[in-house]
Protein backbone atom coordinates (compact mmCIF):
# COMPACT_ATOMS: atom_id res chain seq x y z
CA UNK A 1 0.00 0.00 0.00
CA UNK A 2 2.90 2.67 1.25
CA UNK A 3 4.61 1.84 -2.08
CA UNK A 4 1.66 2.34 -4.53
CA UNK A 5 0.79 5.49 -2.43
CA UNK A 6 4.94 6.75 -2.88
CA UNK A 7 4.41 5.86 -6.60
CA UNK A 8 1.15 7.95 -6.77
CA UNK A 9 2.52 11.08 -5.36
CA UNK A 10 5.69 10.72 -7.39
CA UNK A 11 3.69 10.72 -10.69
CA UNK A 12 1.40 13.75 -9.31
CA UNK A 13 5.00 15.77 -8.79
CA UNK A 14 6.14 14.82 -12.90
CA UNK A 15 2.50 15.64 -13.71
CA UNK A 16 2.84 18.85 -11.72
CA UNK A 17 6.79 19.89 -12.49
CA UNK A 18 6.68 19.01 -15.96
CA UNK A 19 3.48 20.67 -17.30
CA UNK A 20 3.84 21.60 -21.19
CA UNK A 21 2.01 25.19 -19.77
CA UNK A 22 5.50 25.85 -18.48
CA UNK A 23 7.24 25.57 -21.16
CA UNK A 24 7.43 28.55 -24.43
CA UNK A 25 5.40 28.14 -27.24
CA UNK A 26 2.40 26.97 -24.55
CA UNK A 27 0.97 30.36 -24.65
CA UNK A 28 0.32 32.15 -28.20
CA UNK A 29 0.86 35.81 -28.52
CA UNK A 30 -1.68 37.90 -30.79
CA UNK A 31 -0.46 38.43 -34.43
CA UNK A 32 1.43 41.98 -34.31
CA UNK A 33 2.11 42.59 -31.11
CA UNK A 34 5.37 44.07 -30.27
CA UNK A 35 6.51 45.40 -27.50
CA UNK A 36 9.28 49.04 -27.22
CA UNK A 37 10.76 51.73 -25.19
CA UNK A 38 8.78 54.80 -24.91
CA UNK A 39 11.16 57.25 -23.84
CA UNK A 40 14.54 55.86 -24.58
CA UNK A 41 16.02 55.38 -28.33
CA UNK A 42 18.95 53.94 -29.45
CA UNK A 43 22.13 56.01 -29.28
CA UNK A 44 19.95 57.99 -26.30
CA UNK A 45 22.37 59.80 -23.43
CA UNK A 46 20.60 59.71 -20.32
CA UNK A 47 21.23 60.44 -16.36
CA UNK A 48 21.00 57.41 -13.47
CA UNK A 49 18.61 56.82 -12.26
CA UNK A 50 16.96 56.42 -15.11
CA UNK A 51 13.14 55.94 -15.93
CA UNK A 52 12.36 53.05 -18.08
CA UNK A 53 8.76 53.16 -19.44
CA UNK A 54 7.68 50.55 -21.86
CA UNK A 55 4.60 50.14 -24.25
CA UNK A 56 2.67 47.32 -25.62
CA UNK A 57 0.93 47.53 -28.70
CA UNK A 58 -2.97 47.28 -28.24
CA UNK A 59 -3.36 43.41 -29.57
CA UNK A 60 -2.40 42.22 -26.04
CA UNK A 61 -2.43 43.17 -22.17
CA UNK A 62 -0.51 43.61 -19.73
CA UNK A 63 -1.36 41.51 -16.17
CA UNK A 64 0.42 40.36 -13.23
CA UNK A 65 2.56 37.03 -12.91
CA UNK A 66 0.90 34.35 -12.45
CA UNK A 67 -2.55 35.74 -13.79
CA UNK A 68 -3.43 32.98 -16.70
CA UNK A 69 -5.74 35.20 -18.38
CA UNK A 70 -6.04 35.14 -22.54
CA UNK A 71 -3.85 37.57 -24.74
CA UNK A 72 -1.81 38.85 -21.52
CA UNK A 73 1.24 38.89 -20.13
CA UNK A 74 4.10 41.36 -18.32
CA UNK A 75 7.59 42.87 -18.84
CA UNK A 76 10.58 41.94 -18.33
CA UNK A 77 13.24 44.53 -18.91
CA UNK A 78 16.84 42.98 -19.98
CA UNK A 79 20.29 44.82 -19.05
CA UNK A 80 23.47 43.56 -20.58
CA UNK A 81 22.71 40.61 -21.11
CA UNK A 82 21.32 38.52 -24.31
CA UNK A 83 17.66 37.34 -24.28
CA UNK A 84 16.77 34.69 -22.41
CA UNK A 85 15.97 31.56 -23.84
CA UNK A 86 12.69 31.10 -25.17
CA UNK A 87 12.25 27.65 -23.97
CA UNK A 88 12.58 28.57 -20.29
CA UNK A 89 11.34 31.18 -17.59
CA UNK A 90 13.13 34.15 -18.08
CA UNK A 91 15.61 34.02 -15.24
CA UNK A 92 15.76 35.60 -12.11
CA UNK A 93 19.07 37.54 -12.15
CA UNK A 94 21.04 40.82 -12.43
CA UNK A 95 20.52 41.59 -16.04
CA UNK A 96 16.57 40.23 -15.71
CA UNK A 97 14.26 42.42 -13.96
CA UNK A 98 11.00 41.20 -13.72
CA UNK A 99 7.74 43.56 -14.04
CA UNK A 100 5.51 40.83 -12.53
CA UNK A 101 3.64 43.22 -10.86
CA UNK A 102 2.18 43.86 -14.33
CA UNK A 103 3.98 47.54 -14.24
CA UNK A 104 4.72 49.54 -17.48
CA UNK A 105 7.85 51.35 -16.14
CA UNK A 106 10.30 51.33 -13.44
CA UNK A 107 13.16 53.65 -12.07
CA UNK A 108 16.95 51.79 -12.87
CA UNK A 109 20.57 52.95 -11.62
CA UNK A 110 23.03 52.02 -13.98
CA UNK A 111 26.68 53.03 -13.58
CA UNK A 112 28.31 55.33 -15.94
CA UNK A 113 29.21 53.86 -19.27
CA UNK A 114 27.22 52.07 -22.01
CA UNK A 115 24.68 49.37 -21.63
CA UNK A 116 21.81 47.62 -23.53
CA UNK A 117 18.30 47.29 -23.12
CA UNK A 118 15.78 44.96 -24.56
CA UNK A 119 11.70 44.10 -23.16
CA UNK A 120 10.95 40.79 -23.25
CA UNK A 121 6.98 40.18 -23.48
CA UNK A 122 6.58 37.38 -21.01
CA UNK A 123 3.25 34.70 -19.83
CA UNK A 124 1.93 34.30 -16.93
CA UNK A 125 4.54 31.86 -15.86
CA UNK A 126 7.46 33.99 -17.37
CA UNK A 127 7.96 32.19 -20.30
CA UNK A 128 7.89 33.96 -23.77
CA UNK A 129 4.46 33.73 -26.06
CA UNK A 130 4.87 31.67 -29.33
CA UNK A 131 6.16 33.41 -31.13
CA UNK A 132 8.03 35.62 -28.80
CA UNK A 133 7.29 39.48 -28.14
CA UNK A 134 10.86 41.44 -27.66
CA UNK A 135 11.82 44.71 -28.28
CA UNK A 136 14.89 44.89 -31.13
CA UNK A 137 18.30 45.58 -28.66
CA UNK A 138 19.10 49.09 -28.16
CA UNK A 139 22.03 50.93 -26.90
CA UNK A 140 22.05 53.70 -24.30
CA UNK A 141 25.59 55.64 -22.67
CA UNK A 142 24.67 56.76 -19.02
CA UNK A 143 26.94 59.81 -18.65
Amino acid sequence: MRYALSLFLTAIVLCVTTSPALHAGETPSVANTRVYFINLKDGDTVKSPLLVQLGLTEQMGVAPALADWPDTGHHHLVIDSPAPNPNKSVPRHEGHVHLNMGQTEITIGLSAGQHTLQVVFGDYAHVMHDPPIMSDVITITVQ
